[in-house]
């Protein structure tokens, strides 16, 4: 199964939360912001900003040499519709999904932070099963010493950020 394109849904945000954006100002923000998470060349976000004017979810307009984009309300009802779609085990999705929520009323922000806090007591567990399943003994610690350091530092992860999303949930 092929995998879901997101440069479509992270342009919609970036877009919504600015109000207008042009070409080279979007390739700006994964320069800076959004580049901290998430890449795209230049040469992917020309044609999906055209496929994306083509699906009714952009309309453009010149302005000073330069072409701007505007979200439609198709276009954020796209956005929306995908922030709602339930989250998988992929920091980098959870993160734009939060990048993308303007303000701390949002109706998306609780059930997003309830998922993601899911997904990591999950993951929590199933890395705390490993390590005691693994390092059963000082001697098998020894003997794989970076290995358990990597699952500790993982623990660790995992647990910082669980404590993060609670103190973020109401």
């Amino acid at each position: 199964m092929p995998k879901k394109r997101i440069l479509p849904y992270v342009l919609l945000g970036l877009i919504n939360n600015k109000g207008s954006l042009s070409g080279y100002q979007i390739s700006q923000e994964f320069k800076h912001e959004v580049g901290d998470f998430w890449h795209a060349s230049h040469s992917q976000i020309y044609p999906e900003l055209a496929r994306m004017k083509d699906d009714g979810w952009l309309i453009d307009h010149d302005e000073d040499k330069s072409t701007f984009y505007s979200v439609t309300e198709t276009g954020y009802r796209v956005l929306r519709d995908w922030m709602k779609e339930p989250l998988t085990d992929n920091e980098e999705i959870f993160s734009l999904k939060l990048y993308f929520i303007k303000d701390q009323t949002d109706s998306l922000l609780q059930n997003l932070l309830k998922q993601e806090l899911m997904l990591k007591q999950s993951k929590l567990e199933y890395l705390q099963g490993r390590l005691e399943k693994v390092f059963t003994d000082k001697k098998t610690i020894n003997e794989n010493y970076g290995h358990y350091l990597i699952l500790t530092r993982a623990i660790e992860r995992e647990s910082n950020h669980i404590q993060w999303l609670k103190d973020k949930m109401e």
